[in-house]
């Protein structure tokens, strides 16, 4: 069996400046934010992000790492504005391409089939098409003659989920209630990486009901690092909820600028080392589910 086990700090050294990335999760919801702290430590900048955006986002933007942003929302779930995004929209520092949720998802399907576009309904009787002008029409060829709208694909270089649990050759498994479109950011991806809550035997996996929280096939899967509570400080169910009065200290910051927020929780600290400082792993792990 291959061993896919990696490190934290070697994923995000596979990230280089230029590329496109996609980052898994939901908003505030079972997010690679291990990862993305790592990445704040690094000179990467001109990111292409596909991403449900969260935290993510508003660290990555913050920290003048975006080019592009290709997203359907960005979010913080019971933190609804994420201030860090915002303030670098309206300073104009991010190019962005904001199109609806369900015309993401096609986007990542496109990639993932190798496909140039998917046609689709969903953006009609919106501004989605004004906002975004590069986007085209195509006919149906056959005798219906119906216009759709061509989601073009969202292809990256890189995708990286946060899973519940993974083995070294790189099954795993989400157990929480939200794997959403994890999947399709690693098959819309040329290499994907995920950061897991446990590194466990392949025999955990045997359970016939297990195999239905597998979507990502460890062949899509180019490395695993083991990140207890690396989703932190968004959730990843059922084993932690959403940090509120972290995220909303991080929140508040927006208008001073991320430095400050980076000398407490990310400069020179390991994933241990950054946990402790929000407050310990006894606490991330009772932090209460989110009930939507």
């Amino acid at each position: 069996m291959i061993d896919k086990t990696t490190s934290i700090k070697e994923i995000a050294s596979k990230i280089e400046s230029g590329m496109t990335l996609g980052i898994g999760g939901w908003g505030a919801r079972r997010k690679p934010m291990a990862v993305i702290r790592e990445l704040l430590k690094t000179d990467v900048k001109d990111l292409t992000i596909l991403s449900y955006g969260g935290p993510d986002v508003g660290m990555l933007a913050a920290a003048g790492k975006i080019r592009k942003l290709v997203f359907g929302f960005v979010s913080m779930d019971l933190v609804p504005l994420e201030g860090h995004f915002r303030q670098a929209r309206q300073r104009g520092a991010i190019e962005v391409m904001e199109v609806d949720e369900g015309m993401f998802q096609l986007g990542l399907k496109a990639a993932a089939a190798r496909l140039p576009f998917l046609p689709t309904r969903v953006g009609f009787g919106s501004d989605v098409m004004t906002t975004n002008p590069d986007i085209k029409m195509i006919t149906s060829p056959y005798e219906d003659g119906e216009e759709f709208i061509a989601m073009p694909a969202l292809k990256a270089d890189i995708a990286i989920c946060h899973v519940n649990e993974a083995d070294v050759a790189g099954n795993s498994r989400i157990s929480g209630p939200d794997p959403f479109f994890d999947e399709w950011f690693c098959r819309a991806a040329d290499r994907a990486y995920l950061t897991t809550e446990a590194i466990v035997e392949t025999d955990t996996f045997n359970d016939p009901m297990v195999a239905l929280q597998m979507p990502i096939e460890r062949n899509l899967v180019a490395g695993v690092a083991h990140a207890p509570c690396g989703a932190h400080p968004t959730s990843c169910g059922p084993l932690y909820g959403i940090d509120v009065v972290h995220l909303q200290h991080y929140n508040g910051l927006a208008k001073e600028g991320l430095d400050g927020y980076v000398s407490d929780f990310v400069t020179g600290k390991s994933l241990s080392d950054y946990i402790e400082s929000a407050g310990g792993y006894e606490h991330v792990r009772t932090l209460p589910l989110p009930i939507f």
